[in-house]
C-alpha cells in the first residue's frame, strides 16, 4: 500500500501533471512569484483552496470507487468548485491521464463507474482506492500534488536551485497533513481563490506558454 501511495505522489507517474504549471507559470508573469518566498506564499494559498478542495474530492471519490452515481455527483461537485473554465479542462486533461495509466497500473472493476471525462481528484480517489489504499492515503496525494507540480515548474521556468525548491515543499509537509485531515473531518471542502481563476483564463489566452495550465 505504501508503494501505490508514493506512486500515485510521484511526478514520473506517466499521467500529464508534468504538461500542468498549476498556474505558477502565469503567476511569475504576472510577478506573483519572482523568489524562494513568494513560492511558498503561493504553494501555502494554492494548498489551503484547491488543494484543500482536490483533498476532499479525492477522499470522498476513493470512498465511492465502484458507484456510478456518487462518482457522477462528485465530479458535478468538482465542477461547482471550479469556476474557471480553464481549470476544469485542465483538471479533467489530468484525469484522463491518470485515467489511462491508474487503468494499467490497478486494473479493478472500479474504473468502469467513472462518468466519462472525469476531473483529476475523482480520478485520484479511484485509483487510491484501486490500490488498496484508503481515504486519508487519498486526500494526503492530492494535497500534496497541489503543491509539488507548481514547485517543479517554478524551478524550471526560474532557474531556481532544486534543493531550495525541494526545502520549500518539505517545509509545507505539517500544512499538507493538516489540509488532508480536515478534508476527512468535514463536508466537502469549497474554498476558491479568485485570483487562481483569473491567472488560469489569462494564462489560457497566451500563445507563448510553456505549460497547459
Amino acid at each position: 500500500m505504501t508503494a501505490a501511495l508514493l506512486t500515485l505522489a510521484d511526478s514520473r507517474l506517466p499521467a500529464g501533471g508534468h504538461t500542468h504549471s498549476g498556474g505558477v507559470e502565469q503567476a511569475i508573469a504576472a510577478g506573483v512569484v519572482s523568489d524562494p518566498g513568494s513560492l511558498a506564499a503561493f504553494l501555502r494559498r494554492r494548498l489551503n483552496t484547491s488543494g484543500a478542495v482536490a483533498a476532499g474530492l479525492a477522499a470522498a471519490a476513493c470512498d465511492a470507487a465502484g458507484d456510478a452515481v456518487r462518482l457522477a455527483h462528485l465530479d458535478d461537485e468538482a465542477d461547482a468548485r471550479t469556476p474557471s473554465p480553464a481549470l476544469r479542462r485542465a483538471s479533467r486533461q489530468q484525469g484522463r491521464g491518470l485515467l489511462r495509466v491508474g487503468r494499467r497500473a490497478w486494473p479493478a472493476a472500479a474504473w468502469d463507474a467513472l462518468p466519462a471525462f472525469p476531473h483529476h481528484p475523482i480520478v485520484l480517489g479511484v485509483a487510491a482506492a484501486a490500490g488498496g489504499l484508503g481515504v486519508r492515503d487519498a486526500a494526503q496525494v492530492a494535497a500534496y500534488l497541489s503543491i509539488s507540480g507548481p514547485a517543479t515548474a517554478a524551478q524550471r521556468l526560474l532557474a531556481m536551485d532544486p534543493l531550495t525548491v525541494a526545502a520549500v515543499t518539505a517545509r509545507l509537509a505539517p500544512d499538507v497533513d493538516d489540509v488532508a485531515a480536515r478534508a476527512l473531518t468535514a463536508a466537502l471542502p469549497a474554498a476558491t481563490d479568485p485570483l487562481l481563476d483569473l491567472l488560469a483564463e489569462v494564462h489560457a489566452a497566451r500563445k507563448d506558454r510553456f505549460f497547459a495550465s
